[in-house]
């Protein structure tokens, strides 16, 4: 969500009351909200125009008001509180209203990267990756992105080789994490961590730092790096790159080199690939998949790992992201 979509949500969600306010924010993700509720924070004195003009794109009525935030520092609490429950509010509260610190899990998720990188970087490696497995995929890859070449590598491994999380070895967090679970003492191990969990990291840490990390770990297990390698490589993971950065794969592929590569993919990600081409081309690649005889596995795996590499480096250009994941330096 671009920032005048942003500003846009929050404005309607302004026009709404705090009870069909906080409906909304109950469909909405750590960073969706936190967005969303900051940019709520910033309304000051919105004018009816403006409203009008939000809430014709989206086709809605709102009872007659002439200005929106006069109390938004109140209006932000009663709908985060009734919403998320008071415990998560607070998170968020503290980080959009009043600035204050957070502790715990929960309280990572809504901060960001630097910040939770600054907390924990002089954890032991192991207790690092009992944390970075509990987050979000891109979060995660962004803090481990701020820590030193040496720490990645080592925790990274310890990822790949986590096959499971006792409540006790979390309790070694600080203070400022010490409650992360608070009653918890009966849980069962959780199946979290390992080298797909891993490879899911690093696949959004960028290539220059991904390319250190896992020649740090080859010199130590060059059997789970490789693991690793060839998890991050997923060619039906296609599917998560968005339409504008298909087109661009698709202007420096062959079409011998596509055909060949299709072959071996999902029909969601072969309809995908056709909706992002001409109608001509389309129907000629379609021609082409159903005249093509059986073709070997080795050839058609060879041929989607050339069209990743093409990936990676559109990435490293710019040209293309994972759909819906935000940043500049996620890739496949």
């Amino acid at each position: 969500m671009d920032d005048t979509g942003v500003e846009d949500g929050a404005i309607l969600l302004m026009s709404l009351g705090e009870e069909e306010a906080a409906e909304v924010f109950k469909f909405l993700n750590p960073k969706e909200a936190q967005k969303i509720g900051a940019a709520m924070a910033r309304l000051k004195n919105v004018p009816r125009e403006k409203i009008d003009a939000v809430l014709t794109k989206f086709h809605d009525e709102v009872d007659t008001q002439s200005s929106i935030g006069l109390d938004s520092d109140a209006y932000v609490r009663g709908v985060l509180n009734r919403a998320l429950g008071e415990k998560k509010a607070k998170f968020v509260l503290d980080r959009i209203v009043a600035g204050g610190d957070t502790s715990g899990i929960e309280g990572l998720k809504w901060m960001d990267a630097a910040t939770v990188a600054e907390l924990i970087k002089s954890e032991h490696p192991q207790i690092i990756a009992s944390i970075l497995v509990h987050l979000e995929r891109d979060h995660a890859a962004g803090i481990l992105n701020q820590l030193s070449d040496r720490l990645r590598g080592d925790v990274v491994m310890r990822i790949a080789t986590l096959d499971g999380i006792h409540p006790q070895a979390l309790r070694e967090l600080n203070d400022s994490i010490a409650g992360l679970l608070s009653g918890s003492g009966n849980m069962k191990q959780a199946a979290m961590g390992g080298v797909r969990t891993a490879a899911e990291i690093l696949n959004f840490v960028g290539s220059s730092s991904e390319t250190g990390i896992l020649d740090a770990m080859r010199a130590v297990d060059e059997e789970i790096a490789q693991s690793i390698t060839d998890e991050m490589f997923v060619f039906d993971n296609l599917i998560d790159v968005d339409d504008k950065g298909i087109q661009s794969l698709l202007k420096e592929v062959q079409s011998d080199s596509l055909v060949v590569a299709l072959k071996g993919a999902s029909p969601e990600l072969r309809e995908k690939i056709l909706k992002n081409m001409s109608s001509r081309a389309a129907e000629t690649l379609r021609e082409d998949l159903e005249s093509k005889g059986p073709v070997r596995v080795s050839e058609v795996e060879a041929e989607q790992k050339e069209m990743l590499k093409i990936v990676r480096r559109l990435v490293d250009e710019g040209q293309i992201m994972l759909g819906g994941k935000g940043g500049d330096d996620g890739f496949i």
